[in-house]
């Protein structure tokens, strides 16, 4: 089994797939790390040599930010957004969506399960 920056890859998978297992690589990284290393992009990973996987482990350790580092680094760019207290700083303390998405019927994942409101109640004729 792989495993490259505390991540087992899976093993029956391409290895541009298995690459994007890796918080922080995408399938764009995936196939620049692959290309970069004269690696066969449809090679399994199980099917990688010792040469292929280390000389992928140098490219990602050298040259990319991946899982604690680049995790640490998108809390820290939130923060800042917090601190500066700009528009999407505001959307990210609330909990709203941050991107302009609507917010009167979906986003439903960000503001959590449905909070019911009674609607008004009509005054009594007298």
């Amino acid at each position: 089994m792989a495993r490259i920056a505390g991540v087992d890859l899976p093993k029956n998978k391409r290895g541009e797939i298995g690459l994007t297992y890796i918080y922080g690589i995408g399938p764009s990284t995936a196939k620049y790390i692959l290309d970069s290393n004269n690696i066969d992009r449809n090679k399994k990973v199980n099917e990688w040599n010792d040469d292929e996987l280390n000389a992928i482990r140098h490219t990602i350790t050298e040259e990319l930010k991946v899982e604690g580092q680049f995790r640490s680094e998108v809390q820290m760019s939130i923060k800042r957004l917090l601190d500066i207290a700009c528009y999407r700083g505001l959307r990210h303390r609330k909990g709203l969506p941050v991107r302009g998405q609507r917010t009167k019927t979906n986003s439903r994942t960000r503001k959590g399960k449905r909070k019911t409101v009674a609607g008004k109640k009509k005054a009594p004729k007298k």
